[in-house]
């Protein structure tokens, strides 16, 4: 072993001697264009009186600039076209630089492979398999469409267990179509005798090729991947759809919306309820339940608003009623009716994906030229020993209630857990939100956990932090949770258990698995930034796809997917995540868009943070809902939105001017210079911009104003 090492350091001192003499010499005068035509005549006279002696010291130079990644590569190939015409330059350059490029591969190999696959063999577990199954393909499309320098292609693939041999044959394969466009660049250029000579068609021609050469290449990777994978399904001759659509809720109304709008034949097919979770079990029913909670709280602080007294009589079966009042009316929005009128093919039934080109559905076999797979995301159920021997609540179900519990616990402290944690606590049920993690709200900033857990608190709910759920048992004919908290047991009796840990995206039982689509780490379908699976003419967004779980990312996404699905042809668009704003409806609300302290601490994004408090701002204290803040995070010295915490009344319609400014690149000057209706709650917006500005005032100017109106005043 120490051997070994000594020898690496041998190499490693010879490499660097080898490339500090290049350049302290200035041996880069040598391998440019410029030296070459300045000597053409004298090169040319050389080659024609020592043919292979000029063709074998090419050959060497050239091995050992590719090998030590030195400048030059690209102007040798020139000159190999220039000197040797075009066939002879193109063997000759081919087999250098793949021949370097194989010897840059095998020296990174040996220093460096085994320390990084040592120290982060862990993390590279998923890369290595990749390119044990695909890497010879990965290579070629590197090779192929050159965005990325040669020479971090030979170091990044020498990290990895790709074979040298499978190296060395897929580079001089890959590498071939772009040697055969700089040599023929190289044997137009040969043929400039004076300036016009730069006016013709040829050279014209070829310089072209070389600028839409990696565009060229990059749709010929595209097309021999895609030929790759569908080579073993039997294409129809003619599609009944343009596109089908698994899955009618946000996502996929929105795909079949788009497609029906530009005139594409879809197909939508949904197993269940068009709508979809939020219409059904989410968004819809849980702002309507709310909504009647708020009602009870405002009865309660009848004092705070004048009123001696206020009591509300109410039965917990008939607000439920109402809120399945509420979902019967948005459904026509999302209904089948409305969707036939579009345009779409409504379909009730469990498809299976049985080819990257059919859909089984109802005994029928749908053909498609291309797949959208909407089909979003369940309860996420822990293995918590006992809870399967119980009646368990999730969001799915709770809908169902007609009798209010009087004894809740809520398990878990995110946006679905706290938002009904408030609402069961309003009504009037002892409710217990236990969390695993340190705080509720983790994703937030602690200062606004430590807000929401206040005014919960403050509302009678008993919040249990840092408590991890252990089991469940029976104690005569109620139930136990027991928890583990610093250690001790901790026992929370309780009548019914919600269980809001999270959701699991359903990407299994309707043909992905079968079909090889790959499944990423976090059990959503992997995607790439044309929310493209590894099948090129299959698509998946919302909360199938991730990484986040919100309606309205699900509709962003679904745009990208079927656009691309339709059109992706002729051009293709990445999907936007720059700009997310998301809202957990408690009360006070907490709106966020972009980083928060958390998030910038843990990136290490330098900030400067402006805090503007709702207790100061005039409509939230007319309203008695003073209280929360607006919290922006800046780029040092600049009034550029780096993030917005708002926590507060209406926080999620407030925060959309920070979502817009974040989105169009405006910063806090453009917020403060805009007119703000008084009295609103989006004046905290502006009355944050202008806490900001007042931080950043111009002292030297200010200190001059100063002096200036005190010499007017004489």
């Amino acid at each position: 072993m120490k051997k070994k090492n000594r020898f690496r350091l041998i190499l490693v001192l010879v490499i660097a001697a080898l490339a500090v003499l290049f350049f302290v010499l200035d041996l880069n005068q040598y391998l440019t264009l410029d030296y070459f035509k300045a000597r053409q005549q004298a090169f040319e006279q050389f080659y024609g009186d020592h043919r292979l002696m000029t063709v074998a010291v090419y050959f060497v130079v050239y091995v050992v600039v590719t090998a030590l990644s030195l400048p030059g590569a690209a102007a040798m190939s020139l000159v190999g076209g220039a000197i040797f015409g075009l066939w002879l330059g193109v063997l000759v350059v081919s087999f250098a630089s793949s021949i370097g490029a194989a010897l840059a591969f095998l020296v990174a190999r040996f220093l460096l492979r085994d320390y990084v696959q040592n120290r982060f063999g862990d993390r590279l577990r998923k890369i290595n398999k990749g390119v044990e199954r695909d890497g010879a393909f990965y290579l070629f499309t590197l090779r192929l469409v050159p965005i990325f320098p040669f020479f971090v292609i030979n170091l990044a693939m020498a990290l990895t267990p790709i074979r040298t041999l499978t190296f060395y044959l897929v580079s001089q394969i890959g590498m071939l179509p772009g040697t055969f466009v700089y040599i023929n660049a190289g044997v137009q250029l040969a043929g400039i005798e004076s300036a016009g000579g730069i006016l013709s068609p040829g050279l014209i021609l070829s310089f072209a090729l070389l600028g839409i050469f990696p565009l060229i290449a990059k749709r010929a990777a595209a097309f021999i991947q895609a030929r790759r994978v569908l080579s073993g399904f039997s294409k129809p001759d003619r599609f009944d759809y343009n596109l089908v659509v698994i899955g009618a809720g946000s996502a996929g109304l929105v795909s079949a919306y788009i497609a029906a709008t530009v005139k594409a034949r879809v197909a939508l097919v949904e197993k269940e309820k068009m709508g979809g979770d939020c219409l059904n079990t989410g968004c819809v029913p849980s702002k309507a339940l709310l909504r009647s909670a708020k009602m009870l709280s405002y009865a309660r602080r009848a004092g705070e608003f004048g009123f001696k007294r206020t009591e509300v009589d109410f039965d917990f079966a008939e607000v439920m009623a109402r809120v399945h009042r509420i979902i019967r009316k948005v459904e026509p929005h999302d209904s089948v009716e409305r969707y036939t009128k579009l345009g779409v093919e409504c379909i009730l039934g469990e498809a299976r994906i049985t080819s990257p080109y059919t859909v089984a559905v109802n005994g029928r076999a749908l053909t498609t030229k291309s797949i959208v797979v909407a089909t979003g995301a369940r309860p996420m159920i822990p293995p918590i020993p006992g809870l399967d021997k119980i009646d368990y609540l999730t969001s799915d179900t709770l809908w169902n209630l007609r009798e209010l519990p009087k004894r809740l616990v809520v398990l878990g402290g995110g946006p679905i857990g706290c938002e009904m944690t408030q609402a069961f606590a309003r009504f009037g049920s002892e409710v217990t939100q236990v969390e695993m993690a340190p705080r509720i709200l983790v994703r937030e900033d602690p200062e606004v956990s430590e807000m929401i857990g206040k005014v919960f608190e403050s509302e009678g709910v008993r919040v249990l932090a840092n408590h991890k759920a252990k089991e469940v048992v029976g104690e005569g004919e109620s139930h136990v949770l027991v928890c583990e908290h610093d250690e001790r047991e901790v026992r929370v009796p309780f009548d019914n258990i919600l269980v809001a840990v999270g959701r699991a995206p359903n990407v299994k039982g309707f043909g992905l698995e079968e079909l090889g689509v790959r499944i990423g780490q976090r059990g959503t379908v992997e995607t790439d930034d044309l929310l493209q699976t590894n099948f090129p003419n299959i698509y998946c967004c919302g909360d199938a796809a991730g990484p986040y779980q919100f309606t309205h990312t699900a509709s962003h996404q679904a745009w990208f997917a079927t656009v691309n699905a339709l059109f992706g042809a002729f051009k293709s668009f990445k999907v936007d995540y720059r700009v997310i704003p998301w809202t957990t409806f408690t009360d006070p609300e907490v709106a966020r868009v972009g980083l928060n302290e958390s998030d910038a601490k843990e990136q290490g994004v330098e900030y400067e943070v402006t805090t503007y408090p709702m207790d100061e701002l005039d409509r939230a204290i007319a309203e008695s809902e003073d209280r929360g803040m607006v919290k922006v995070l800046t780029r040092p010295g600049t009034d550029k939105i780096l993030g917005a915490t708002i926590v507060g009344p209406h926080a999620g319609d407030i925060i959309a001017e920070y979502v817009a400014a974040m989105k169009h690149g405006l910063g806090l000057n453009k917020i403060l210079s805009t007119i703000h209706i008084y009295p609103t709650l989006a004046e905290a917006n502006k009355a944050a911009a202008g806490q900001w500005k007042k931080a950043h005032a111009p002292k030297n100017v200010l200190q001059w104003a100063e002096r200036y109106l005190a010499w007017r005043r004489g």
